[in-house]
């Protein structure tokens, strides 16, 4: 059972790193920069974290800035106030990625400009191959170490782990949550210290600074990847950008 249990809290925190660190800050956001070999590390490790339910950084990275310069309207990608329900945001997401990563979608240069590109390894990652194999990976884990049949119910979010965490901040965090900042959309904060998703939760402050490294704003607030990136960049894994970034996404 503790085996189960540990596997279940590190496939958790490691896959949202990936997403709030590399896919989110840096993929879409740029808000700091890193040499190419250490991206394609990371792109390895968001393959290893995130298994099947892998989000390729190209791809996020678009949907993304097209998220920030078009929320809460019609061309938002994922807006509660245009589905009735999660499941249908979820699904509208699905398409527009998918579009996004077979390259019938128009998009905008501007919001192509510099996301990281690795195709061959985004195009293997995003195979369906691929995620049946994360999945029996999955199974076989529970099959060898789950105290009864019960825990395999665990297994199907295992299987959408990054997705789950998009849509608690793309779906609850637009519609629950008190706000610190005036904003032109429906952007709120979930939680006061965001332990659950290593400060992904403090959506209102990101949505008015988007580039910021630190999501957290106000006393009390506590985001949990911060501390981490200071890490790497005192390791010069990454370095912090000599110009911010606009913030029209």
């Amino acid at each position: 059972m503790y085996v189960i249990i540990v596997f279940f809290i590190l496939h958790w925190y490691l896959s949202l790193f990936s997403q709030t660190f590399f896919l989110h800050r840096y993929a879409a956001h740029k808000a700091f920069t890193m040499s190419k070999p250490w991206e394609r590390f990371f792109f390895v490790f968001t393959y290893i974290t995130q298994g099947s339910s892998y989000l390729s950084p190209k791809a996020y990275g678009i949907l993304h800035r097209v998220h920030h310069a078009y929320t809460d309207t019609e061309l938002d990608p994922h807006s509660p106030s245009y589905d009735d329900n999660l499941f249908a945001m979820m699904w509208r997401t699905k398409k527009t990625y998918a579009a996004i990563m077979s390259g019938t979608s128009e998009v905008e240069d501007k919001f192509t400009k510099n996301v990281p590109e690795w195709t061959w390894f985004d195009k293997w990652c995003d195979s369906n191959l691929s995620r049946i194999l994360w999945i029996l990976v999955y199974i076989l884990i529970y099959s060898l170490f789950a105290p009864s049949l019960w825990w395999f119910l665990l297994i199907p979010v295992h299987a959408v782990m990054g997705p789950l965490h998009g849509v608690i901040i793309n779906w609850f965090a637009h519609k629950y949550g008190n706000v610190n900042f005036e904003t032109d959309n429906t952007s709120k904060n979930l939680f006061k210290v965001d332990v659950l998703m290593m400060g992904e939760g403090y959506h209102n402050n990101h949505h008015k600074y988007p580039s910021r490294i630190n999501f957290a704003a106000k006393k009390g607030e506590i985001d949990f990847c911060y501390p981490i990136i200071l890490l790497l960049m005192k390791l010069r894994v990454i370095q912090p950008l000599a110009q911010p970034v606009p913030a029209d996404y």
